[in-house]
């Protein structure tokens, strides 16, 4: 599963964000709005107006959010034991 996080500067629950990620040892790429305008229009798009907003694999959302974080790493575990089996 690919996690990615829109985020923004001096932003506190974009911090949060990461810790818990790093936290559950997903991996993660970073993507700063405010220098990626692209980027800013694609979550404007899909309707969200603060920051973060987290994309992994199929679900996204936004703002701190340690249930769906949970719930990422999760479905990242369960992937990887369905393809060691």
């Amino acid at each position: 599963m690919t996690i990615t996080v829109y985020s923004k500067p001096m932003c506190v629950q974009c911090n949060a964000t990461y810790r818990a990620l790093d936290k559950q040892g997903l991996d993660y790429e970073s993507i700063d709005v405010t220098q990626d305008s692209s980027a800013l229009e694609f979550i404007k798009g899909l309707g969200y107006q603060q920051a973060p907003v987290i994309i992994a694999g199929d679900d996204h959302w936004s703002g701190y959010r340690p249930d769906r974080i949970k719930a990422a790493a999760a479905a990242v575990k369960s992937s990887l034991s369905v393809a060691q089996a």
